[in-house]
């Protein structure tokens, strides 16, 4: 199994997914500890948020993407190349990633039980969030 991890500087966990470039690669095959086989450093223009969706793209080769925070539109977008968002409260990326095969991180979708108010046509929602916590919104 293939997991990226949103982790803008390489050292902890970060949110925004929709506008992260860089990510930490884990390969994890349920029999060994999840171990880091690349890092990714994408172009601006292959951030999520505004990427053309019609096209390949590099996260296509996983199956999980773990983030401190995701909005609906990414998540939808994922989800509609087979790859599972999982919001985490981990700020390390291995733990994060040893906390989702032990099944103690839920997919984002799940993660947050209130409403963010009317999204707009990107999927984000702006309403009144300072503060916000839960991070299901990216």
């Amino acid at each position: 199994m293939r997991i990226a991890v949103t982790s803008q500087n390489y050292r902890t966990v970060t949110g925004h997914a929709g506008r992260a470039r860089r990510f930490i690669v884990f390969e994890a095959n349920g029999q060994e500890s999840p171990r880091e086989v690349d890092r990714l450093d994408l172009a601006s223009d292959m951030a999520i948020h505004g990427y053309d969706h019609r096209a390949a793209h590099p996260l296509d080769s996983m199956n999980v993407l773990i983030t401190g925070g995701a909005g609906t539109g990414f998540i939808q977008h994922l989800a509609a190349r087979g790859v599972l968002v999982v919001a985490t409260e981990e700020s390390d990326p291995g733990l994060a990633v040893e906390a989702f095969i032990a099944g103690r991180a839920k997919p984002a979708s799940e993660s947050c039980s209130h409403d963010h108010g009317d999204p707009d046509d990107d999927g984000h929602a702006h309403g009144g969030e300072q503060g916000h916590t839960c991070g299901c919104h990216g």
